[in-house]
């Protein structure tokens, strides 16, 4: 969850927001909602805990766990790995790489993927922590990098994705797109499927290219830029996207939640939903925070709403995700809600940490894992009270 705003120049984006009010502490209407009192029907237990390092600085980096091969994956700002076991919170494996990491790590096929803020794609082998090779890109790498049909694709912060060979990260193929002067601080993560790879943009633009060579297969604008400023015009597409059968999904900020066909990038349906946190997906179901913090439950097939919840407003919750006939937020305080997926009520509730989480929950099987921006990572198990 990032909303920090970036630019190209650090007084202009001062300037911009200050006199739009968005630092004002005075503004009542910026208040979190107060937690209302419910009647639980679900009972949370923490499984256990474990330090995984120093966590996130103000440099706002994008850590959250992987999930690998029974082992979680985490990195910290001052460039360590950690692996823990996923059953017992176990720590198997440090790595110290001493690198500026922004982003990662990602596990696959027993290679490390780290983004870093120099501009560079550091791949480590993932028994040993050591370096089989380092890319030189343009920029500070925020999204995951993602391993397809053997090649990595890496999206930069100026726009540029990359296309590297997995074996020796020689460049293969480089798509270079422009980005608004004033945006949000976060790109969207590759999405790859069938030989394809789906970039999420700052202005509202989907493309659709080929992980082979880079070529554009189409592209899509989500949202029109609108308004009389920067501020007002920002449209990115910051979160996770997601794809289901042949459909895309995807929502920007200021914008729109929409569907698309994923091998022409045609638009099914639109609907106005900000979101700078991106979706989640359950068969029929897509699930957004808005940039209120208003919890959203989506029809994918039409983008017909079924519900939407307003009683986290400013809370700075973030994406919801699925947990068997739940749905999950953490907000800014580290307290975890879970709503029940069928009526929009909560089940329960209960103060995951004392920070504010480092993104998202993540769900693998019956367990819910949660990163803090102190690099705690713990587990989590909720089922019906007795």
């Amino acid at each position: 969850m990032r909303s920090v705003l970036r630019t190209t120049s650090l007084l202009f984006a001062v300037a911009l927001l200050s006199g739009c009010g968005i630092f004002s502490r005075d503004d009542h209407q910026l208040t979190p909602a107060e937690l209302v009192e419910f009647t639980p029907t679900m009972e949370v237990e923490r499984l256990w805990s474990t330090n995984t390092g120093r966590g996130v600085n103000r440099s706002m980096p994008n850590f959250r766990p992987y999930y690998e091969g029974g082992r979680l994956w985490v990195g910290d700002h001052r460039g360590q790995v950690t692996a823990v076991n996923a059953d017992s919170g176990r720590v198997e494996r440090r790595f110290e790489t001493g690198l500026a990491l922004s982003a990662g790590p990602v596990v696959q096929d027993g290679l490390i993927l780290l983004g870093t803020f120099d501009g560079k794609l550091v791949v480590l082998d993932a028994e040993s922590g050591e370096r089989r090779w380092t890319a030189r890109l343009s920029s500070e790498v925020l999204s995951y990098p993602v391993l397809h049909d053997d090649v990595v694709v890496v999206r930069c912060i100026d726009g540029r994705v990359f296309g590297l060979d997995a074996d020796d990260g020689s460049r293969k193929w480089i798509h270079d797109r422009s980005v608004p002067l004033l945006t949000l601080r976060g790109t969207s993560d590759p999405l790859a499927r069938a030989g394809q790879v789906f970039i999420g943009y700052d202005d509202g633009m989907v493309s659709g290219l080929r992980v082979s060579d880079g070529s554009v297969l189409w592209e899509q604008r989500v949202s029109e830029p609108e308004g009389r400023t920067e501020l007002e015009r920002m449209s990115d597409i910051d979160g996770p996207m997601a794809i289901v059968g042949t459909e895309l999904y995807v929502v920007t900020y200021r914008g729109r939640m929409a569907g698309m066909a994923l091998e022409s990038g045609r638009m099914l349906w639109v609907k106005d939903v900000s979101s700078h946190s991106g979706l989640s997906l359950r068969r029929t179901q897509l699930a957004a925070s808005d940039r209120d913090d208003a919890v959203w439950l989506v029809d994918r097939r039409s983008g017909a709403t079924l519900w939407r919840d307003e009683q986290l407003k400013r809370r700075q919750v973030t994406r919801p995700v699925f947990y068997g006939n739940q749905l999950v937020v953490v907000d800014k305080e580290g307290y975890m809600h879970f709503y029940d997926v069928d009526s929009g009520e909560f089940s329960a509730r209960t103060q995951a940490s004392r920070n504010p989480p480092s993104d998202a929950p993540l769900v693998v099987g019956n367990t819910l894992y949660l990163l803090d921006k102190d690099g705690t990572l713990t587990a989590w198990r909720a089922g019906p009270i007795n």
